[in-house]
């Protein structure tokens, strides 16, 4: 199933407090949105010119439960040009305070897809709607972030702050990864590991955005 883009419509925000039955039954499973067509600035505006294309790096948020890791996650993904998947569940409104205050006015410029539940993602990514190689951060990953050949159309995924992924979801992804900490240190902050992963994959593949003189 395709994306659909929202521009004059108000999409419900989803989250666990949220119906997604409803959602479902009145929507398309996965929702490709800019932070604009949310409702951060202009809710009737006009809409923003989709950069949904594929051959980027892409960041893919598992169930977060943060809105201050999210919304710094968007601020940094629009400040690259990057897109981001949210699976959802999410343990927050998408139009939360918190959020916004994070994000600030870069929500604006935020391209995101809104997927139902991991199914969705997963079909999206069966029907060529997120291509790309599926590469989770995980404390369970073998491999250092450094020493993994990053490609440029990645899916760089980050699991809940409170769980993780399941297990279905380890064995699902392509490559695991993992940033070396001293042992006794359980993890980073998600954004903090999404920009350092991020930052080395995108020297690696030579995708930085191109600075104008």
């Amino acid at each position: 199933m395709k994306t659909r883009g929202v521009s004059r419509r108000f999409v419900p925000p989803l989250g666990r407090f949220c119906d997604l039955d409803f959602n479902r039954s009145n929507y398309c499973r996965n929702v490709w949105q800019t932070g604009a067509q949310m409702g951060y600035k202009n809710r009737n505006g006009p809409a923003i010119p989709s950069r949904h294309v594929t051959g980027l790096m892409r960041i893919c948020l598992f169930e977060p439960d943060i809105p201050q890791n999210t919304g710094t996650i968007l601020r940094m993904a629009a400040c690259f040009g990057l897109p981001v998947d949210i699976i959802e569940p999410c343990g927050f409104l998408l139009t939360s305070g918190a959020l916004k205050r994070a994000g600030m006015d870069y929500l604006e410029k935020a391209d995101y897809i809104r997927h139902a539940d991991w199914r969705a993602f997963v079909e999206a990514r069966e029907d060529g709607t997120v291509p790309g190689r599926l590469v989770l951060l995980t404390t369970k990953g073998a491999e250092p972030y450094c020493d993994f050949e990053f490609r440029a159309d990645d899916i760089l995924m980050l699991g809940s702050e409170s769980k993780g992924v399941p297990d279905q979801v380890h064995d699902y992804v392509d490559a695991r990864v993992v940033i070396p900490m001293q042992p006794q240190m359980r993890s980073l902050n998600v954004a903090m590991a999404t920009a350092m992963t991020l930052g080395e994959a995108l020297r690696q593949t030579n995708s930085f955005p191109k600075r104008v003189e």
